[in-house]
């Protein structure tokens, strides 16, 4: 039976392989902003790609009516966009159908955190391009670094501007390319004003908002910070690993308070990707968090930080028990956790230390073993 079973893994094994090498590959060029020259480069590589005989098409492409973009569009064949009616209104989308039934070598697809028509097969223009993929056919798409779904709180603390379009990292992390399109702040202001990026009447509002040095520059190192764990990620994949170094593995414990959850869950979700390590989020249910104990609102917020850390990436652990700190460890302990993430105290770290014995405890615990801790703030 074990021979067998071992044949079977050997056969499976082989099975994803083979899927693997079927798919398409996937680039993705990366900006700090919109008008950075993403869709620009898109359509300079769809042309030199035509020329050496590469099956090229735009599955959808957005120029936003900038001249110098539009004029790209010249000579590239370009899959008709699918018309369909919502509220009242003619709209048009991407035709997923149709890439899929053109099948070319190569397409291009604009806008990947875009958001489909209510009724369209997906939800989301990423887990088309999932399909696509999956389908042999290879992708070019392009996204802004504020759209990264873990880099998200982050960058509406830097911009003030809600991000409701969202990527998993995941997405990123099975690119076999990621090219960033780097401008410094002062090209980039130098384009909007020259109208290069919004028509006239909106360049006064972008300045006073979005398009300024500090922003821009703070989401410009986002941008390269990515591009390089990127890169990283792929020369560790490529160099054998003939020396075992103690893999990283991250536990992020989290609690009913959905704030401070979603930030452990998302800095957590950072970390496990710069080391391309697994993690896993845990929630302890103490009796005083019983659910005919924490108002719905906060069940409902609990809930949705489970959805947010599966997207992210990670394995949820639901355990009920009053001894936190055991359970912790005991999980620590059983998935080989190196490190364990947890939320800055609402208290003054001294007070916690002082006062609160289920940290006081985790810290004596984790003192006599190899495993680091971390606290986010």
């Amino acid at each position: 039976m074990p021979e067998e079973e071992h044949k079977d893994g050997s056969v499976k094994n082989f099975i994803e392989l083979v899927k693997k090498s079927r798919r398409g590959k996937l680039k993705v060029y990366i900006g700090m902003s919109a008008g950075v020259g993403k869709t620009y480069r898109m359509l300079q590589e769809a042309h030199a790609l035509q020329r050496n005989g590469i099956g090229i098409q735009i599955g959808y492409i957005e120029t936003h009516n900038r001249a110098e973009t539009h004029a790209l569009l010249d000579g590239l064949p370009v899959i008709a966009r699918r018309k369909t009616f919502y509220k009242g209104k003619q709209l048009e989308e991407m035709d997923l159908q149709g890439i899929l039934n053109r099948h070319p070598e190569v397409v291009i697809v604009d806008e990947l955190a875009h958001t489909n028509i209510e009724g369209s097969k997906n939800g989301k223009r990423w887990q088309d391009v999932l399909d696509i993929l999956e389908a042999g056919i290879s992708v070019i798409s392009a996204v802004n670094i504020q759209h990264l779904e873990s880099l998200n709180e982050e960058v509406e603390d830097i911009t003030g501007i809600a991000i409701t379009e969202r990527i998993p990292d995941k997405i990123l992390q099975l690119a076999d390319e990621i090219v960033n399109i780097d401008l410094t702040a002062d090209e980039l202001i130098d384009r909007l004003k020259e109208g290069k990026i919004y028509e006239q009447g909106k360049i006064a509002l972008a300045l006073q908002n979005f398009f300024q040095s500090d922003k821009i520059l703070q989401l410009r190192e986002m941008a390269l910070k990515e591009v390089a764990h990127h890169l990283e990620r792929k020369i560790d994949n490529e160099i054998p690993k003939q020396i075992k170094l103690r893999p990283e593995k991250f536990l992020a414990c989290i609690s009913s308070n959905s704030v401070t959850a979603k930030i452990v869950i998302r800095k957590t979700a950072r970390l496990a990707s710069y080391y391309r390590s697994p993690w896993v989020v845990l929630y302890v249910q103490s009796s005083s968090e019983s659910l005919d104990k924490i108002k719905l609102d906060k069940q409902r917020h609990l809930i949705n930080n489970f959805k947010l850390a599966t997207e992210l990436g990670a394995e949820v652990v639901k355990i009920k028990s009053d001894q936190i700190t055991q359970t912790i460890m005991q999980i620590a302990d059983e998935r080989e956790v190196t490190t364990i993430c947890i939320g800055k105290p609402h208290l003054s770290l001294f007070q916690v230390i002082l006062r609160t014995a289920v940290f006081n405890e985790l810290l004596k615990k984790i003192a006599a073993t190899e495993t680091d801790l971390v606290i986010l703030s």
